[in-house]
């Protein structure tokens, strides 16, 4: 796991001594992704920079170094990840051609690939998470590409002239000649979502590149262009298969098997984190069984009951025979890592879930280099309360015509909340009656529009509602729709995003062995009935489980991964809150209506409303602009 920077430089001559300077710079700013080693290298002819960290994984000698040379010397990479199965492309290509390696290094395999089949045929052969960066010495081509869920981050972009791309925002703004602008039109999209849906990012110019994709950037005159290698649409658009619960059960637990062996390989220290969940146990499950010694895994518990899954966890590790570490979280240990969130998080990010993954990631470091992760469990297999919640929801509205559903959405928006009470579900109930469809109702349900109203000073113009213009929506049942929503948006930009930044933040390497595209490419094959079966979520993935583990410990409700912030927000945050939300600096930076923000913090600070998590949201941005706007 590493980190990778780097820029094309189009303004003025080549200075190799400047160009040293900038890209040190811009490395030094994500050290924490790769402590181990950083090297650089540069074509001075094309101005072509590359800069990398490097965490190492496998083969921890020299020989994995990068930037990297392939053996004729045509293309330089700089890569970020893990190639699954990097020892059978190995014997692949030793079978089609005599070839020597330096060491054993996934890169150098990969490398190898590139040069061998092509750079497309060689990640359609990878299994992997990965940001890569290759530079065609020939043909004066860039290629950036990213692996096909978005487990790994990269941005792009040119900014004054310039071409830039890195794991993170910040390592951009570490050039010189790097000017951070704000994109207002992402503002607007951040406070709806909680995240910035890809492939905008906060900074006028710099787009996240999409999961599946690879751009080609013709360095000499600019001119580039994105495709994709793999995508969810692609599968979205095929037949469920005919195939019996059992048959099904035996495949998935070959395919959950083989990912996970695969991804246990390390020279390093390897555990896991345990919730008590299906997805996690299930991880870990299969790689108990297939270790010779106990499996270490981490959880983190919190006194007040509502947000605390150690025990489950506790009882899952006993009964599995791991060696396992649990911390309890006191609200000063959470607290303490909030002023920290706007520089792990560069870019605004406001799932408040992101607090116990940091603390999560911070004790498994201590043990391990390496953790396995339950994640996309959920969106793999119907795992969200809210699937069957909105399906319920636009199953009764949808029976009742538009010329009853406006007027009654008009008369709960402006009726006084001392007949309803709790005025926000009524303004979200509000905003559901105007649904079109059962897709834009579920876009409304898992966002702030509700709440939003006014409070950003330019509305956003397109958001997560842009990828679905051409998205193949209209093959697919309920389910899937949100299944399909949510994997080219929430899991890749919230989920994906969350975990990589707490984990890279100490150092430490996670793998997601559920996403592993051979699973994927499975749950979508399957019929809804094995996803969700007479209302039971993850059906299937359920009675894999109990294969493992007794039934006692699998059939239990399923608990959210956060902590208390609207009571943070009305007592140890009060002042840190007070300070960011001041409504001179917000009319002064001009994003944000101070009314609102007021309005909101008000209602919120006095206990007349929870508005929490909208405030959150605002919080994440007001800190962000100080840390990387008003201080640049």
């Amino acid at each position: 796991m590493c980190g990778i920077v780097g820029f094309i430089q189009y303004n003025n001559s080549f200075d190799r001594e400047r160009a040293i300077k900038e890209i040190q710079s811009m490395s030094k700013r994500i050290l924490h992704r790769g402590p181990d080693h950083g090297g650089y290298w540069f074509d001075e002819e094309n101005g072509v920079v590359f800069g990398h960290r490097r965490l190492s994984i496998v083969d921890l000698s020299a020989h994995g170094e990068q930037p990297m040379i392939s053996s004729t010397g045509r293309y330089v990479i700089s890569f970020n990840g893990e190639i699954y199965n990097h020892t059978d492309i190995k014997k692949q290509l030793l079978s089609e051609a005599f070839l020597t390696f330096r060491g054993y290094s996934d890169t150098e395999i990969l490398l190898a690939a590139i040069e061998r089949w092509g750079i497309k045929a060689a990640l359609e052969q990878a299994v992997g998470m990965f940001a890569i960066a290759v530079w065609d010495r020939r043909d004066h081509k860039l290629t950036l590409t990213r692996d096909r869920l978005g487990e790994k981050p990269l941005y792009y972009g040119f900014n004054k002239g310039n071409f830039f791309f890195s794991s993170e925002l910040k390592a951009m703004i570490g050039h010189s000649d790097f000017v951070p602008t704000v994109n207002r039109n992402a503002v607007a999209q951040f406070i709806q979502h909680n995240y910035i849906p890809s492939p905008h990012s906060i900074l006028e110019g710099i787009q996240k590149l999409m999961p599946g994709t690879m751009l080609e950037l013709i360095v000499p005159t600019k001119e580039f262009a994105t495709r994709s290698y793999w995508s969810i649409s692609d599968l979205a658009t095929k037949e469920a298969i005919e195939i019996g619960e059992e048959e099904a059960i035996n495949h998935l637990e070959q395919l959950v098997d083989k990912s996970i062996g695969q991804q246990m390989l390390a020279d390093v220290p390897l555990g896991a984190f345990l919730s008590g969940g299906i997805d996690s146990s299930t991880v870990v499950a299969s790689m108990q069984k297939q270790s010779k010694r106990s499996i270490k895994t981490f959880s983190i518990g919190f006194d007040e009951e509502a947000y605390n899954e150690a025990h489950h966890a506790k009882n899952v590790a006993a009964y599995l025979n791991t060696v396992h570490t649990e911390f309890y979280v006191t609200a000063k240990d959470a607290l303490n890592v909030i002023p920290e969130l706007q520089t792990i998080y560069d870019e605004p990010f406001a799932d408040v879930s992101q607090i116990p993954t940091i603390l999560l990631s911070r004790l498994s470091k201590q043990h391990v280099t390496v953790t396995l992760s339950g994640d996309g469990g959920d969106e793999l297999f119907g795992g969200y309360s809210r699937y069957t919640n909105v399906i319920r929801i636009w199953g009764q509205m949808s029976k009742l015509p538009n010329i009853i559903r406006t007027p009654l959405s008009s008369f709960l928006k402006s009726s006084s909340p001392m007949i309803w009470g709790d005025k926000s579900k009524i303004l979200l109930l509000a905003e559901l009656l105007k649904s079109k469809s059962m897709e834009h109702m579920y876009l409304k349900y898992i966002s702030h529009t509700s709440s939003m109203g006014q409070l950003v000073l330019q509305p956003s113009q397109a958001g997560i509602e842009s990828l679905l213009s051409s998205s193949p929506l209209s093959y697919l049942d309920d389910l899937h729709k949100m299944i399909y929503m949510d994997t080219i948006s929430y899991l890749p930009d919230d989920v994906l995003v969350k975990l990589d930044r707490a984990s890279m933040s100490t150092s430490l390497e996670s793998r997601i062995p559920l996403l592993d595209h051979r699973i994927v490419e499975f749950a979508w094959s399957i019929p809804t009935s094995l996803k969700i079966n007479h209302g039971e979520s993850k059906y299937i993935l359920k009675k894999l489980l109990k294969k493992s583990l007794p039934q006692q410990l699998v059939d239990r409700p399923k608990m959210g991964f956060g902590v208390p912030i609207s009571k943070w927000l009305r007592g140890p945050l009060k002042w840190w809150a007070d300070a960011l939300l001041d409504d001179n600096k917000i009319r002064k930076q001009g994003y944000l209506s101070p009314l609102l923000v007021r309005k909101l913090w008000s209602e919120h600070a006095d206990g007349k409303k929870d508005w929490g998590y909208v405030l959150w949201n605002i919080l994440m941005f007001q800190a962000w602009l100080n840390e990387y706007i008003e201080r640049e």
